[in-house]
């Protein structure tokens, strides 16, 4: 189960994929930014269920923005600068 926030409306929703047409609760983070408008302080985040993780992931660095999955419980206040082998958690 996905944690809970808070909505627009205050009311607690679930926390699902980002994919569109997806309704699978999320269960990753998926951190990133365009580094053409954001410095390192910005991070995005979309969310991701097991099934669209690297979807999601493969897309963004696809357009060459820093990208990080991290757990759900641990989002992210910065990005690296230039895209390494560690810009993805296991």
């Amino acid at each position: 189960m996905g944690l809970p926030v808070i909505g627009f409306d205050d009311e607690l929703t679930e926390q699902v994929c980002s994919r569109a047409g997806c309704t699978l609760l999320a269960g990753w983070n998926v951190n990133w930014r365009n580094p053409r408008i954001h410095g390192v302080e910005r991070v995005k985040i979309w969310l991701a269920c097991d099934e669209h993780r690297d979807y999601l992931h493969d897309y963004l660095e696809a357009r060459d923005f820093p990208v990080v999955v991290s757990p759900l419980s641990r989002p992210l206040d910065r990005l690296p600068g230039p895209l390494t082998a560690e810009t993805r958690l296991p």
